[in-house]
């Protein structure tokens, strides 16, 4: 790793995958939270013990994700932040993001939460899926010991949100899960401090870790990568039912939700499977909910697939209309009105976008001027 030093405002800039320098860090915010113990010396500061694990006559068994690794001896997990040492399973990724970023919320994507707010974007290597589509797979398919990684432990996350005046911290980038203690720990201090925490995540969980973060969690975005368990199976190395149970459990418990679908060519894009997909959203309580279809890129390992046709996208978002879901988004393709926000009831314009950028936006006490109906979301 390099010694290059640099400051959180450089690091910032330098932004995502991987690109970031290691500096150091005094703590800016002490005594607001309850910390875990210091892991043993010759681990390192980086290295926490893990929650949601125990022993089998295999080795230590991670209960953190649906995955559930037998790690043995001095191995990792699947994530490659599990650490099976002396007996005990550690995270090895905990203060080391390898991505700092202030992002709009739009970026999410949220379009739905606290609009044209920023949010302190924070993600280490490491991801319990192994999708073909990644955009970020140079930190998601790493471990924290290939990255360039900055020493940013949760109150100093915390100060640097409050610092660069932001609304939110997103985990987000790889996938929190597998980053999950540093994350239950940034946002206890961040829910203490008044700052709102945002996950960016595959879902990919198992539910009593669900529970115990969920309490601390204001809004999420999921993505709902396909409805087939064999398409989850081949193109993310996942299964559909966890990300599914996790949908469900954050909606009854008062997380703001937001969702997104990867229409990806020859893989997602079969428009049966998008309608069952929309109508088990809608039989299941998520008509309220936005949907955001993305467009792919050809990147990592599908680089040889076309982009998604825009038809495909605009195809999509009629089924979803059509299966009864009020918010329905195309991302990644500019200058469509797809990514405004309509009034379900009269179907007036309320919120236009341009890429990230909010132009305009009618919402009053959270409904729509026109008809007065309640339009759903956190606007302020």
């Amino acid at each position: 790793m390099s010694d290059q030093k640099l400051s959180i405002r450089e690091f910032i800039k330098l932004g995502l995958m991987g690109t970031c320098g290691a500096i150091a860090c005094a703590s800016g915010v002490p005594s607001m939270a309850a910390m875990p113990a210091s892991p043993q010396p010759r681990l390192g500061k980086f290295y926490r013990k893990a929650l949601f694990y125990t022993p089998t006559a295999k080795g230590m068994k991670c209960l953190i994700c649906p995955n559930e690794c037998q790690i043995k001896p001095g191995e990792h997990g699947e994530c490659r932040t599990r650490l099976h040492y002396e007996g005990e399973l550690y995270a090895t990724a905990y203060g080391n993001p390898c991505a700092v970023h202030i992002d709009p919320i739009e970026k999410k994507p949220l379009n739905h939460f606290y609009p044209q707010s920023e949010a302190f974007s924070i993600a280490t290597a490491g991801c319990n899926l192994a999708c073909l589509n990644c955009q970020n797979w140079e930190i998601s398919q790493a471990s924290p010991l290939e990255t360039r990684n900055q020493d940013l432990m949760p109150e100093k996350v915390v100060e640097e949100c409050l610092k660069y005046k932001c609304k939110s911290i997103a985990y987000t980038y790889s996938d929190p899960v597998a980053f999950y203690e540093y994350t239950l720990d940034t946002a206890k201090i961040a829910r203490i401090s008044g700052v709102k925490n945002v996950l960016v995540s595959a879902g990919y969980i198992n539910k009593e870790p669900l529970r115990e973060l969920a309490k601390f969690i204001d809004a999420a975005n999921i993505d709902l990568k396909s409805f087939r368990n064999d398409i989850y199976e081949m193109l993310n190395a996942g299964t559909l039912q966890p990300v599914l149970d996790c949908l469900v459990f954050l909606k009854d418990n008062g997380v703001w939700l937001e969702i997104t679908n990867l229409v990806v060519p020859d893989w997602t894009d079969d428009f049966d499977m998008i309608k069952e997909m929309c109508d088990w959203l809608a039989e299941n309580g998520f008509e309220d909910y936005p949907l955001h279809f993305s467009r792919f890129q050809p990147l990592y390992k599908l680089a040889q697939l076309p982009a998604t046709p825009a038809e495909t996208l605009v195809k999509a978002h009629k089924i979803a209309i059509d299966a009864g879901l009020k918010y329905v988004y195309i991302g990644n393709i500019p200058g469509t009105d797809a990514q405004n926000t309509f009034c379900p009831g009269c179907k007036k314009l309320l919120v236009e976008r341009k890429g990230f950028t909010v132009t305009k936006n009618l919402i009053v006490n959270n409904k729509c001027p026109g008809c007065g109906i309640m339009i759903a979301g956190v606007w302020k």
